[in-house]
């Protein structure tokens, strides 16, 4: 554990303002898979996580090409007619009509703790095994960051793969039950020093604001960019928030006037991993 900023870590001033902005859910679909990369090559997002177990996931790895990217480790699929399950197989990781659970407090009700420590490393290590230069984990949905016996296999590994990690700042450890953010800066897992945890669909308003409020360290926003198709359409119902989050990182001029006046600099997750390996 290291008492410096974050910032200076990076190479930075303790008072520099850096901006992660991650794409959730590479993998998910193929409108996702299109959406996410032309948001990494031709808009303002800086980083990616994919979603090992979903069906598109091997034709993201496929269009992979050196991006900044990560494992958002999946223990849910949250859609009513969209189902997937885990690598692994694991029983107490399917829900009863099969498929991962579709909420997070049906995870944990059921979820073996073993049984999510097989299954996440799975996860990374098939992202690995496909050629992605792993950057970071972030948990779907959370579903690994609240809870005690699973926060301690999300830092297992990042520890044993020597990853950074996404963590709320929006929680305190009183929410919480227990201190998340401190137990990972005392085993050197490295983390944005900003956070927020609201995962509604649809993030203009979102992200503008949390640019206009910039503060000095590591921030990160994410948002979840996919094309216009019948079938993401057909996903959920959120699909429409998700095709303006594609359009608000690669054509919103405010967002860009936001970006310069705040004098954000735009930053990878790959970043934090190398100082994290640094010591």
């Amino acid at each position: 554990m290291t008492d410096r900023p974050l910032a200076e870590r990076l190479g930075y001033p303790a008072d520099a303002k850096l901006l992660i902005v991650s794409c959730d859910d590479l993998g998910s679909c193929h409108a996702a898979n299109v959406g996410v990369y032309t948001a990494l090559r031709d808009g303002v997002a800086t980083c990616a996580s994919i979603m090992v177990p979903a069906p598109w996931a091997r034709h993201a790895a496929s269009l992979y090409d050196g991006d900044d990217v990560g494992v958002h480790l999946t223990l849910n699929c949250e859609h009513e007619n969209y189902r997937f399950g885990p690598i692994t197989h694991a029983p107490s990781l399917l829900s009863g009509e099969g498929g991962f659970p579709r909420d997070v407090p049906d995870l944990w009700e059921h979820a073996d703790p073993a049984e999510v420590l097989r299954e996440c490393r799975a996860q990374i290590e098939r992202a690995l095994a496909w050629g992605i230069d792993v950057s970071h984990l972030a948990p779907h949905l959370t579903s690994i960051t609240l809870r005690p016996e699973f926060f301690d296999v999300y830092l297992e590994l990042a520890i044993e793969f020597r990853l950074p990690i996404r963590l709320p700042s929006t929680i305190s450890a009183e929410q919480a039950g227990f201190p998340f953010r401190r137990l990972a800066a005392e085993e050197g897992v490295v983390f944005p020093d900003h956070f927020d945890h609201d995962w509604r669909a649809g993030s203009r308003d979102r992200v503008h604001d949390a640019v206009r409020g910039l503060r000095p360290g590591v921030t990160e926003i994410h948002v979840q960019p996919t094309i216009d198709t019948p079938e993401v359409r057909a996903l959920s119902p959120q699909a429409e928030g998700w095709i303006d989050d594609l359009a608000l990182v690669t054509t919103d001029h405010t967002l860009r006037e936001l970006l310069r006046d705040s004098g954000a600099v735009l930053i990878g997750y790959r970043a934090l991993r190398d100082a994290m390996r640094a010591g």
